[in-house]
């Protein structure tokens, strides 16, 4: 009886313990250049608060803008433990469902300092919280998110590493290469029709002659959008040849998270 009451204790403590932990999710107001701006932070304040401080994560959206997709992916990197900040590109509930007016969006970004200053809002939004390690952070990135993650840390910012998913390619100048304090990885799909031989060979040459410290991953079969569990339906709707890829998607994720746990290694 008494080994009974003793494992029955233990398991309404263990209960506790986990009812106590919790996702926490919210809005963050913020601006940049006069444009009134809203992100999404996510982080489990059990594994935060275990941390002292958390390695901390920005996620930079797709073209859509801040929608429900880069929130959840927010909400997955705070299960890992990390404090995850979404970043809104365009505005406070600015987003869009039409290709011609989310190329119209982000077309005010590529090739201009705008899509690092606008980036680097949001870095700064999650480093304000006081809950991330400033030694260990990262960007990641999808489709144009990718290529924000990528001029983000050629300007320069305080990142450990960058991951971009299925996102533009920025090739690096020298100027970049002396800034950069990033490690990067790029999951690639194979076959992106958005993407071009030439475009990726012009990438990893700037890698190459800026020696980076880099890993270009393909992904055989893979679209764009290969990660996002509605590319089908935004497909189905708009006629973009994008498309979920179920393996690529699993692929990516791991390989992110190894990544993560090399770059966010405590040395002792």
């Amino acid at each position: 009886m008494k080994l009974i009451r003793f494992l029955v204790a233990g398991l309404a403590l263990c209960a506790a313990g986990m009812l106590s932990a919790k996702i926490v999710t919210k809005p963050v107001a913020y601006e940049h250049g006069g444009v009134k701006l809203e992100g999404w932070l996510a982080f489990d304040d059990e594994k935060v608060a275990a941390a002292k401080p958390a390695p901390g994560v920005l996620v930079l959206p797709e073209w859509w803008g801040l929608t429900e997709y880069p929130k959840g992916r927010a909400e997955q990197l705070a299960k890992l433990g990390y404090v995850a900040f979404a970043a809104d590109m365009y505005g406070a509930g600015v987003t869009t469902a039409d290709p011609k007016k989310a190329g119209e969006l982000a077309g005010q970004f590529y090739g201009k300092p705008l899509m690092a200053e606008r980036a680097r809002a949001g870095l700064d939004q999650l480093l304000a919280t006081g809950l991330v390690d400033t030694g260990r952070v990262a960007a990641i990135g999808y489709c144009f998110g990718g290529a924000a993650a990528q001029v983000l840390a050629y300007s320069g910012a305080p990142l450990a590493g960058l991951v971009s998913f299925h996102g533009s390619l920025v090739p690096a100048s020298a100027e970049a290469a002396a800034k950069n304090h990033a490690k990067i990885l790029v999951c690639h799909g194979a076959v992106d029709p958005f993407i071009s031989a030439a475009e990726i060979a012009a990438f990893k040459k700037g890698m190459d002659d800026g020696k980076f410290d880099y890993q270009f991953i393909s992904y055989a079969g893979a679209v764009h959008a290969f990660s996002n569990p509605g590319a089908d339906q935004i497909a189905k709707a708009t006629g973009l040849p994008i498309a979920y890829h179920k393996a690529a998607d699993k692929r990516s994720w791991s390989h992110m998270r190894t990544f993560f746990n090399e770059i966010f290694a405590v040395k002792k």
